[in-house]
């Protein structure tokens, strides 16, 4: 008896804790975002005891959701759309890509303040490293958005020699060119953007090494959509990717398998960049096929 009394203070003395620790995803729309499920599968692999929450953020209501995500004391979120640029605001300081790009996807409380990082582009050339070298490569990237930005900003900074941005709104792709060619040119010098607007049936030049499709194009539910691209255009020395992770085998992707391309889809790329976010978090290096799995799962993926 006095020893079953003994084990139970020796257990009742260690301190107990049904605190989880939060993050989560800012967003509107946000319903049909898949990171939930994939971020939580690594911390149950990993036994963390965090919760990663989807949150309906407006526009209207990001600066108050901050707040509260200050006082709840969650240890990070990501950011999506529409809040990529706007949650700047609210943050104390950026890391240096999301300095850069002006955009971000990732927030981190450090030392209790929270600090903007972008994982969009990290996470890409993550991707590619793993099939490729990027010193000198050529990269043709369909698109202008956020996306398009952050992939540009990354590849130029791991040495990719040209940029082509190929993109409808003169506008908005002139403005990645520049942002290229001038403040992320002054740290990797061997970079060089070019502005090329899309036109109907775009013929990719034959001496691009990688292939990015960085727009909408072909989400969930366009699943018929494809890049206004003249697909025989492709060849198979080229690497293709797609960033959509819905559906994961695009039609785009379909086509350059078809005519020989290596491929990289939404769904790796979205797993690199929410393991990067993990390790920013919680210091952990997950096991990405476990949050590949849990993608696959979802979207019926072999």
């Amino acid at each position: 008896m006095l020893m079953g009394y003994k084990n139970m203070s020796d257990h009742m003395s260690k301190p107990l804790s049904f605190r989880q620790e939060l993050v989560g995803a800012m967003g509107d729309p946000i319903d049909e975002n898949p990171t939930q499920p994939m971020i939580e599968a690594a911390f149950r692999h990993h036994g963390l005891n965090w919760r990663y929450l989807t949150l309906l953020v407006g526009r209207d209501d990001l600066a108050a959701a901050v707040a509260g995500a200050r006082a709840m004391n969650f240890r990070g979120f990501n950011c999506t759309i529409p809040h990529k640029v706007a949650v700047i605001d609210h943050l104390d300081g950026l890391g240096q890509s999301a300095a850069l790009m002006g955009a971000v996807n990732c927030v981190v409380t450090r030392d209790g303040l929270l600090i903007g990082e972008n994982t969009d582009g990290k996470g890409f050339v993550e991707t590619v490293k793993r099939r490729r070298e990027i010193d000198n490569c050529r990269a043709a990237i369909f698109g202008a958005g956020g996306a398009a930005r952050a992939i540009a900003v990354e590849l130029a900074l791991a040495g990719a020699k040209q940029i082509i941005i190929v993109n409808r709104s003169t506008e908005r792709g002139q403005t990645v060119t520049d942002l290229i060619n001038s403040t992320v040119r002054e740290l990797a010098p061997n970079v060089a953007a070019l502005f090329v607007p899309l036109s109907e049936n775009f013929e990719i030049p034959q001496h691009v090494d990688l292939v990015i499709n960085a727009t909408s194009i072909g989400l969930y539910p366009d699943l018929d959509a494809i890049p206004s691209i003249d697909l025989d255009s492709l060849t198979p020395n080229m690497l293709v990717a797609d960033v959509i992770p819905n559906p994961p085998n695009t039609r785009f992707l379909q086509a350059a398998k078809k005519r020989g391309c290596e491929v990289i889809d939404g769904l790796e790329m979205l797993v690199a960049q929410g393991a990067l976010g993990i390790h920013y978090w919680t210091g952990t290096t997950p096991e990405t096929a476990i949050m590949r799995q849990a993608l696959e799962k979802i979207f019926g993926q072999p």
